[in-house]
């Protein structure tokens, strides 16, 4: 039996239960859902082969899902632009407090916190005749808006809603990369007759490039994928405005009974979400070996 602790075998035999579980939970579920994206299955009869008739009919002549990808981009990459700063901010003043451990457990709970009950909890904080930030918004004279239901804000409020929800790993991430900083470095930097601000601008940024990558990488994947949230708040709605393109997925699928156009949908944005990866992968992981 000594060969199973050899080089050879025995990485693949610690790889071979994560290996046998992703074949089964995801490469056959991507197999399928490609292989239904080429026929037109609705779920109750035969699938009847089409090609690639699916992926002409939402790329050329369904303006519905063109607007998800941008309602998509939007809330990713509002979300992300909000959101990261925000956390580094914090994580900063977190790392600094004698109370670590406790900012860090209070900022994790929206991270665990069911979904719905989180998008539950912020139609009532938004509600526009009793929730707190009309209420708050009533005392300095303002007449809040109706958040949710009005074109103009109802992205925006789930922009920073969903930024909320990836604050708490975003500022366990961070305070992971600023506690991984070696403190020699910026001792090295005092010693030197810099500041707080050009320590942290020339050094502690610069050292927590790919610490950022990751958060980055991560948030704008959460915010592609994002579906329950809208479901619950908005319903895609109004006027579409808030329709991702997860939430135009699951209604192909569920309520038009179009699951190979839905799984069709599934494999574009699993593809422009692996594209983005990629990007930020080569263009932010070549500046961060460039500067270290």
């Amino acid at each position: 039996m000594s060969f199973l602790y050899s080089r050879r075998v025995a990485p693949w035999l610690l790889l071979t239960p994560a290996l046998v579980l992703g074949t089964i939970f995801y490469a056959v579920p991507i197999a399928s859902s490609f292989y239904l994206s080429l026929t037109d299955w609705n779920a109750l009869d035969a699938a009847h082969w089409r090609g690639v008739s699916n992926y002409i009919v939402l790329l050329t002549a369904d303006p519905l899902f063109m607007q998800s990808l941008v309602s998509t981009f939007l809330l990713a990459i509002g979300s992300a632009a909000v959101g990261i700063p925000a956390a580094l901010f914090l994580a900063l003043a977190v790392t600094a407090s004698r109370h670590r451990a406790g900012w860090r457990t209070i900022f994790w709970l929206p991270a665990i916190t069911n979904i719905v009950a989180v998008a539950y909890a912020w139609q009532i904080v938004l509600d526009p005749t009793y929730g707190i930030v009309n209420r708050l918004l009533a005392v300095v004279g303002i007449a809040g808006p109706d958040w949710l239901t009005q074109p103009g804000t109802a992205m925006l409020s789930l922009t920073l809603v969903m930024a909320w929800m990836t604050l708490g790993q975003n500022i366990l991430l961070f305070s992971t990369g600023l506690e991984a900083i070696d403190q020699a470095v910026l001792e090295a930097a005092r010693s030197d007759g810099a500041n707080g601000r050009q320590i942290l601008w020339h050094v502690t940024l610069p050292l927590l490039k790919p610490t950022t990558l990751f958060v980055l990488v991560s948030t704008l994947i959460s915010g592609m994928g994002a579906f329950a949230l809208i479901l619950v708040m908005t319903e895609g709605g109004p006027d579409d405005g808030t329709m991702v393109t997860a939430l135009y997925m699951y209604r192909m699928a569920f309520e038009s009974l179009r699951i190979g156009r839905a799984c069709a949908v599934a494999i574009i944005l699993t593809v422009i979400t692996l594209l983005l990866s990629v990007l930020q992968l080569r263009f932010f992981g070549r500046d961060s070996d460039a500067s270290a």
